[in-house]
């Protein structure tokens, strides 16, 4: 295909996934909002009144909105892509894919842009409830905007690699119970990594969510546990390897044609 063949093929891909979003958005907007508004009025108000200033002189609700953001962004961003990248293969549509001349990166990209907006969508649904309970200013807005993007790519590319290899919708649900959910919770959402003790500190570093949590704080908070070089080049190396992996499994196939 050309590059005009290839828009059109990437332009249909992203218009069907977000037209799929917006048609059941009582689904896929509006349970993560209601979800974290409890969390704002749980964690934050009943919670966070007692515990008073956190890291850097913040409220306690201010300090863990940026988590909150991050979390519905990555959780929203990985289900979106997995469940419907699942569905297309369950019903034999990405094997006419891989047959068209539609090159495997359009596909890919495809599917992740559709889920980075919903992702985005959601996160910026729960800033705005947020806005409700406390003040916040935006310290760093490219950081911001960059952190946020990596993000929900990040686990837009898992969740393709997970879609990939589930045989039933139960292989869908696997990761995000036992794998995102402990990361996410001890990814920094709640409480600052430094007021861990060892080894505790330690085993946290190595939480990749650890890190998108943290870029995020930064740009809107300006604060963070982990220099945000560090942060960026952790979420890039990320993104590099789960494309990588992405488009061999696409290249070979794998879990997507009988």
């Amino acid at each position: 295909m050309n590059a005009s063949g290839n828009l059109v093929a990437l332009h249909t891909i992203v218009r069907r996934e977000i037209m799929r979003i917006m048609r059941i958005w009582t689904q896929t907007l509006i349970p993560p909002a209601i979800t974290m508004t409890l969390y704002f009025v749980i964690f934050g108000k009943l919670i966070g009144s007692r515990i008073g200033t956190i890291e850097g002189g913040f409220t306690y609700m201010q300090y863990i909105v940026p988590g909150l953001v991050m979390m519905s962004i990555i959780t929203n961003s990985y289900g979106n892509i997995s469940s419907s990248f699942f569905g297309a293969k369950f019903s034999r549509a990405v094997e006419e894919m891989l047959v068209s001349p539609m090159p495997n990166w359009v596909i890919l990209l495809g599917y992740v842009t559709g889920a980075v907006a919903r992702g985005v969508a959601v996160g910026a649904l729960v800033l705005v409830i947020a806005l409700f309970f406390t003040h916040l200013q935006v310290v760093h807005p490219l950081i911001t905007f960059a952190s946020v993007l990596l993000g929900a790519t990040i686990f837009s590319l898992a969740g393709f690699v997970n879609a990939v290899y589930a045989k039933k919708f139960d292989d869908i649900a696997l990761v995000p119970t036992f794998v995102l959910t402990p990361l996410t919770y001890l990814g920094g959402v709640f409480y600052s990594v430094n007021m861990l003790s060892e080894p505790w500190q330690s085993i946290s570093r190595v939480n990749p969510i650890l890190y998108m949590v943290n870029a995020f704080r930064f740009g809107v908070l300006g604060v963070s546990d982990v220099q945000i070089g560090v942060a960026f080049g952790v979420m890039l190396l990320f993104v590099v390897g789960l494309s990588a992996i992405a488009l061999h499994l696409l290249k070979r196939g794998i879990g997507l044609r009988s």
